[in-house]
């Protein structure tokens, strides 16, 4: 195994990973890949593939993503507050929000101020890369790209 690669792989095993998922009744998915469920199994699988340590698992089943009330959406900022998560990761950034008010405000601010990188799995947001027009992706559904 390659030096810098154990070393990476070392790294992000101390990283405290925070599962996000959401599934709204208004989404309208249908099927199974959509389900809370799926979200958490399939960011597990990733987290692990990827050297993370998942440090909490946070879902809040039949909420918008157009508002932040949401019970485990709060209880997951408060930890970062608290410096128990380092990295936030997704299935994609809708799930995080579904407003483009918020988005910026999580991503320009509160993840900014509580040193918190953000990941959306399968969008390809990434704040920990340089490219800062990534974290727009997928907004609404739109492509900045």
């Amino acid at each position: 195994m390659d030096s810098n690669f154990a070393a990476l792989q070392q790294l992000h095993s101390s990283l405290r990973v925070a599962i996000y998922c959401r599934l709204s009744k208004d989404d309208n998915l249908d099927g199974e890949s959509a389900s809370i469920h799926n979200q958490r199994d399939m960011l597990e699988t990733w987290c692990q593939e990827h050297g993370f340590t998942v440090a909490g698992v946070y879902a809040d089943d039949g909420y918008s993503g157009l508002y932040m009330d949401r019970p485990d959406f709060q209880r997951m900022l408060a930890d970062c507050k608290q410096g128990k998560i380092d990295i936030v990761v997704t299935k994609d950034m809708s799930r995080l929000t579904r407003n483009s008010t918020h988005s910026g405000q999580l991503r320009d601010e509160f993840f900014p101020k509580h040193h918190i990188r953000y990941i959306g799995v399968t969008d390809g947001v990434d704040m920990g890369k340089d490219d800062d027009l990534i974290a727009f992706r997928s907004v609404n559904g739109v492509d900045l790209n």
